[in-house]
């Protein structure tokens, strides 16, 4: 297959995508997604179930999961496609650095790799919480949500970049000059 700019393993092997593409393949497949399952595209909903299954004597006593029975669906699949796709693209590209402890972090809370592990989970789990209380996640309300025009995720957005920003900018003040 040939593509502006080499062939489609060129374009497979590059270190980034433009945005507007990625943007465009992201859509193609929220659009699939939905055609094919009647589903929009969100990625929490799959680690919710599978608490679900592990805890499942409390899980059918709960209210939430005695209407929302957990499964293992094609939203697993999506997660796996995340993970593999990942590592498929840091393989093909070249780029697969990935240092325990990062320099920007390091140069801010110092080199221990527990603490960075710690912290790690500490802002997954709280990220995995956030999502469930807002019933979406970031690729939920930004990607299917604004899709939907839903207005909600319309709002979201904007915040929760503008929130990043300045929640970077506040953790990493005092690592001037490194990247």
């Amino acid at each position: 297959l040939e593509f502006q700019g080499g062939t489609f393993m060129n374009w497979l092997r590059k270190k980034y995508w433009e945005p507007f593409t990625t943007g465009a393949l992201i859509g193609i497949l929220s659009w699939f997604a939905n055609l094919s399952t009647d589903n929009f595209l969100g990625i929490t909903t799959p680690f919710e179930h599978t608490a679900a299954f592990l805890i499942e004597p409390v899980a059918n006593e709960l209210r939430y999961f005695a209407q929302n029975t957990p499964e293992l669906n094609w939203e697993w699949m999506l997660v796996l496609g995340v993970f593999l796709g990942a590592y498929t693209s840091s393989k093909l590209s070249g780029d697969r650095v990935h240092p325990t402890v990062p320099p920007l972090w390091q140069a801010r809370f110092g080199k221990s790799v527990g603490k960075r592990m710690w912290f790690s989970f500490l802002g997954g789990f709280i990220m995995m919480y956030g999502a469930r209380v807002a019933q979406g996640c970031t690729s939920g309300h930004g990607i299917s949500g604004v899709l939907q025009f839903a207005v909600s995720s319309w709002i979201f957005v904007p915040v929760f970049g503008v929130t990043g920003i300045f929640l970077a900018k506040f953790l990493y003040r005092d690592a001037k000059g490194v990247a």
